[in-house]
């Protein structure tokens, strides 16, 4: 479909429409099926057009409440959704000048898909940017749980067992560095604290008692963290 096409069947759909909401951290897979549900819509015929038109596999939305108008087909709503998110990553990039080449902030994304899978808070996601950094700096394994939240798995606890069985490149345990792709879509709050990490020598996270997190440089004293978290 042409540019001018799509925007002519856009802009003459009924006046009638919806809103619906991407929450920050959610995957593709489950925002389509949220899409499918709260709309009517052919989950496959969404599946299929989001495999056409997206750049990537995953973190092509930007999380938000769009409205859609009613009697939009799936092909152009996904290409609604990503023509909207693109021009809203464009107008990120300019505001971090940041040149706005796909390759290059897809990089970005991806580490603010874990930072947005990981961060207990807002305010933490600089604490998690530092960890990932300072991590990858000194050779080590992410270790983090929130990368295998990925796709249909979203919202499912990570286990020991799914640690070991998981072979993708999402897995952070085996696989040194970041995943291939992003995790999820990412909220504004992510990309800065991707691109503005806090400035510590933190490698180790746990989550406390009061739900946020308690960092250390030492694994001896995260060790101790650990247990006095479950305690």
């Amino acid at each position: 479909m042409s540019r001018i096409s799509y925007l002519y069947r856009l802009t003459t759909a009924k006046a009638a429409t919806r809103q619906i909401t991407l929450i920050p951290g959610e995957t593709t897979v489950v925002f389509l099926q949220q899409l499918a549900e709260t709309l009517s819509l052919d989950k496959e015929l969404l599946r299929s057009a989001y495999k056409k038109h997206a750049p990537y596999k995953e973190g092509n939305f930007v999380p938000d409440t769009y409205s859609i108008p009613n009697g939009i087909s799936e092909e152009d709503l996904i290409l609604h959704l990503l023509n909207e998110s693109e021009k809203k990553m464009q107008s990120w990039a300019k505001v971090y000048n940041k040149e706005y080449n796909r390759e290059k902030w897809l990089q970005i994304v991806t580490k603010a898909s874990v930072i947005q899978k990981e961060a207990a808070s807002l305010s933490d996601m600089p604490y998690v940017s530092s960890v990932i950094d300072n991590r990858i700096k000194e050779g080590m394994r992410l270790q983090m749980d929130g990368t295998l939240n990925y796709g249909e798995f979203s919202h499912q606890k990570v286990t020991a067992r799914r640690i070991r069985t998981d072979k993708t490149p999402y897995n952070t345990y085996k696989n040194k560095g970041l995943p291939q792709y992003p995790v999820c879509n990412v909220s504004k709050e992510a990309i800065d604290a991707a691109l503005n990490p806090a400035q510590t020598d933190y490698l180790y996270f746990v989550r406390g008692k009061s739900g946020e997190h308690i960092y250390s440089s030492y694994f001896s004293t995260h060790r101790k963290n650990i247990l006095n978290a479950t305690k």
